[in-house]
């Protein structure tokens, strides 16, 4: 399936799931995350909340191009756990989210096999119940410009239909703007030939 590059799908809200299986408990939690740093934090606090368990194994996924991901097995046989998690997070081309499964062990070995199957579902049904939103991938840029720019400024981000998210207004105009990822080259161009406005490219969101 071919992915659109203005768009992407996220998780909304924290969702929870369970899976039993030969007395094990695998409690799964699919959160929304937007950066390394934020993970690491929850990450933290969930192993904090369930000290008392075997295993808190989890997979994420980040970025509107879905290039950033980890998946991590916290001790399981390889491939048992974080794999089947972020493949439960790909099938449903998802990113910004973070699943963690916390296992309880119930004193009965569930082989390769076993644990695999249960940390898919365990994924899967946090997942299954999370509300899920499509969001078009915005670009972010400064924009300075004097007061005699102010008129074809606000024109051109009517015209691509961006939204400004901060201004001020001092000895010149400052402006924060979000414009979809496909119309950037657009607003670049538009304002190429103005000496007077000042763009400064600061990423996706």
């Amino acid at each position: 399936m071919e992915l659109n590059a203005d768009k992407y799908k996220t998780i909304e809200a924290i969702s929870e799931g369970l899976y039993k299986e030969k007395g094990s408990k695998f409690l799964s939690f699919a959160i929304p995350v937007k950066s390394v740093d934020e993970i690491k934090e929850i990450l933290v606090d969930y192993r904090k909340r369930f000290f008392d368990a075997r295993h808190v194994c989890y997979a994420y996924m980040l970025g509107y191009d879905r290039t950033e991901f980890r998946a991590n097995d916290d001790g399981e046989p390889s491939g048992t756990a974080g794999r089947p998690i972020l493949g439960q997070i790909n099938s449903r081309e998802l990113t910004n989210v973070l699943v963690i499964v916390v296992r309880y062990f119930g004193g009965v070995l569930l082989g390769t096999g076993g644990l695999i199957t249960a940390y898919k579902e365990a994924a899967a049904d946090a997942l299954n119940t999370a509300e899920i939103s499509e969001r078009t991938v915005r670009n972010a840029f400064s924009i300075a410009f004097g007061y005699l720019s102010m008129n074809e400024v606000m024109k051109v981000i009517k015209e691509l239909n961006a939204e400004i998210a901060n201004q001020t207004f001092d000895n010149e105009c400052n402006m924060t703007i979000l414009v979809d990822k496909s119309q950037a080259p657009l607003l670049v161009a538009k304002f190429e030939n103005n000496a007077d406005v000042k763009l400064d490219d600061l990423g996706f969101r």
